[in-house]
């Protein structure tokens, strides 16, 4: 362990901020972990821009103080960017925590520069994926290059004042690495940010219909049309099989239109309940979960899958290869390849007795990788909270 990480884990940490751009992420997301430092008797603020009623009882439920701050969470105005860093850094100022925990791109970027500017004394930081603009499958356009060389300048500027910078893959490090916006000292490579093994427990996968689910984000970089697309080769052979997409639009350059959505609902392709507060029921009525996404940090949705005891489909995309061992809990096809998917898809159909064991073995995997309450205490201990 270096010396700047011998340092930081040599103090307690008994009042932590955590900055989120979304209010809900801090339950769904960070619940397990915010719970495990309250029990520790830190004291936490839960600082973000978007709360509700419901969001602000669910993070006081976890025993931490929901608090309102200033951030847009996808915008590119800087003037707006550089007024919420001021704000925040006042914020953070006046609580005058021993640490902050930031995560998202926004947060990690202007919640750890206002939190250096404040005079926290530790700063640490979470990169669950390196966004939009590291992402080489939508292509290199002038102004994604511009964008990805701005957005790399503000991590590399930000991560100079993050003691320890959490990320979940080993493609992920190499970037932020070798491409200097993070030095190797500081990085700690976590297996995902976990999921509660006893909350998403196994289920009996569905087989009459089948019927696979995807749950993401609605971005076309999440492979929603690749889903769709393979949905519809699919149905034309087995039309009685059932595609069900959980998720919601985004503020994101990369989202799709409700008209879009709506259009392959009447279409019959897919059902499409929106934006759900509990997967497990929906991951229960599903045979196999499929996430074709282009690129991924660790994703949450795919872990819980697994913890459900559901095989699974995704891509040889960063981050998303890292959950399948291919023809053991699931399979593994190209990028932007929706006959590939489609192809997988028939064959689960035509070997429907396949389902259950791939989905036990999933289910071990995640019991063996990602397991919460052990990624949790990894990162109690790696910033300094005695366990």
């Amino acid at each position: 362990m270096s010396q700047q990480n011998r340092l930081i884990t040599s103090k307690q940490i008994r009042r932590l901020a955590f900055i989120s751009s979304q209010a809900f992420s801090l339950h769904n997301f960070r619940g397990s972990l915010i719970r495990s430092l309250t029990d520790k008797g830190v004291q936490i603020y839960a600082l973000a821009p978007d709360y509700d009623e419901e969001s602000r009882e669910k993070v006081r439920s976890l025993g931490a103080q929901p608090l309102n701050c200033s951030m847009s969470r996808a915008g590119m105005n800087p003037v707006r960017d550089i007024i919420d860093l001021c704000r925040l850094a006042r914020q953070l100022y006046a609580l005058k925590p021993d640490a902050t925990f930031a995560y998202f791109i926004k947060p990690v970027i202007y919640g750890t520069l206002a939190a250096a500017l404040a005079g926290i004394p530790h700063r640490f930081a979470m990169i669950e994926g390196a966004g939009y603009v590291f992402n080489e499958q939508l292509g290199q356009t002038c102004m994604r290059r511009l964008l990805r060389r701005f957005v790399g300048r503000l991590y590399k500027l930000a991560l100079k004042c993050a003691h320890l910078v959490f990320l979940l893959n080993r493609d992920d490090r190499q970037l932020f690495v070798d491409s200097g916006m993070a030095s190797a000292e500081k990085v700690v490579l976590l297996n995902g940010i976990g999921v509660d093994l006893a909350h998403f427990s196994p289920e009996p996968p569905q087989s009459e219909p089948l019927c696979f689910i995807m749950i993401a984000r609605l971005l076309r970089e999440k492979g929603v049309c690749d889903f769709v697309s393979a949905a519809r080769i699919v149905k034309s052979k087995y039309p009685g099989v059932r595609f069900l997409l959980l998720g919601s639009i985004d503020e994101n350059p990369g989202s799709l239109s409700q008209e879009e959505i709506d259009g392959w609902v009447t279409e019959k392709l897919i059902e499409c309940p929106g934006h759900v507060t509990d997967v497990r029921p929906w991951v229960k009525q599903a045979s196999v979960f499929v996430l074709p996404s282009y690129r991924e940090g660790m994703p949450r949705s795919t872990q819980e899958a697994m913890a459900m005891a559901r095989p699974i489909i995704t891509t040889e995309a960063v981050g998303c290869k890292d959950t399948v061992v291919e023809g053991i809990n699931g399979f593994k096809v190209p990028v932007r390849d929706p006959e590939a998917l489609a192809k997988i898809m028939i064959y689960f159909a035509e070997n429907p007795e396949i389902i259950a064991n791939m989905g036990a073995m999933s289910r071990a995997m995640a019991e063996a990788k990602y397991d919460a309450s052990l990624i949790n205490a990894e990162i109690l201990s790696k910033i300094g909270v005695v366990q």
